[in-house]
């Protein structure tokens, strides 16, 4: 049996690539599901400032990977690519089309390339962080003894890279470099993808409208309620861009207004990160024009 094609919408916040999916799906009669590829949209009680869709959106259309663990758990890049891969292999089952929507380019790679993700060693982790400040040259000459290739593909003064290739090398007994090209390969893909563009100003100001619009929906009384919880919000969650913001009025006290500002300024740099992500890649089919994209979609998921 022939597998249906998937397809990928990507772009910045704010490009207009959920409502362009949404429609697309709409009007297949269900036979286009959604996969949201977004790292914060896992988040159970995280609905307003990571543009999930609404109750009424998802009766209308079957999306998938959304409110997979509640905001005071962790959820690592892995745990989302299974549950990915099991979303999409149900979807097929089913003899459905998968439509990929979201702006997390490391997930969505993880996911339309199935790349293979080394794993964490948190002690090892916690013994190379310790020594890190003070001897960052020596494991940089260790890992170039251990994985030569994966050093030379970073610069000696890379802490980040240097201590990943290293947990990595140490702690699952091989190559950080033989887990594949990585992100600086673009491989050919079964999953077809169609790009939204908008010029930067207006994406500015698609980005500061939507924001104040969810701060008039609630999404301070959304936060409190999170800040409620006994369990807390965990370090992965409280990174969401929005988020991060206001839980300093809501925790520390600081002026909404400043928080407020700060937010915009983080979702601007978001956006403009966003792009950059997807503009490196040579497989996504560029649409300046959302009805072109549109067709284009949809065209694609009936090949």
């Amino acid at each position: 049996m022939t597998v249906p094609r998937a397809v990928a919408v990507v772009g910045a916040t704010a490009s207009g690539k959920s409502a362009l999916a949404h429609a697309v799906a709409l009007e297949s009669g269900g036979d286009v599901e959604i996969l949201c590829v977004d790292a914060m949209s896992v988040y159970r009680g995280m609905d307003l400032a990571t543009a999930k869709p609404s109750r009424r959106e998802r009766e209308l259309v079957a999306y998938h990977l959304l409110d997979l663990v509640d905001a005071s758990d962790e959820y690592s890049l892995e745990e989302f690519q299974r549950a990915a891969r099991r979303a999409a292999k149900e979807v097929r089952a089913r003899g459905h089309r998968v439509l990929y929507v979201g702006g997390t380019g490391l997930y969505g790679r993880a996911v339309i390339d199935d790349l293979e993700i080394p794993g964490r060693y948190p002690t090892i982790r916690a013994t190379l962080d310790a020594r890190a400040a003070s001897e960052l040259p020596a494991l940089y000459a260790e890992l170039t003894a251990l994985d030569p290739l994966a050093a030379s593909r970073m610069e000696p003064t890379n802490e980040r890279r240097i201590l990943r290739a290293l947990e990595v090398t140490l702690g699952a007994g091989r190559p950080f470099s033989s887990f594949g090209a990585g992100l600086s390969a673009y491989p050919p893909s079964t999953v077809a993808q169609v790009g939204l563009r908008v010029e930067l100003a207006e994406l500015d100001r698609r980005v500061e409208a939507r924001f104040r619009r969810w701060l008039d929906e609630g999404l301070l009384d959304e936060i409190r309620n999170l800040t409620a919880n006994p369990a807390g919000i965990s370090k992965t969650a409280r990174q969401a861009v929005g988020y991060r913001q206001l839980l300093a009025h809501v925790e520390d006290g600081v002026d909404l207004e400043t928080c407020v500002r700060d937010a915009l300024i983080q979702s601007r740099r978001l956006a403009r990160r966003q792009r950059s992500w997807f503009e490196r890649d040579p497989r996504i089919e560029w649409f300046d024009d959302p009805r072109a994209a549109h067709e284009r979609v949809a065209t694609l998921l009936s090949l």
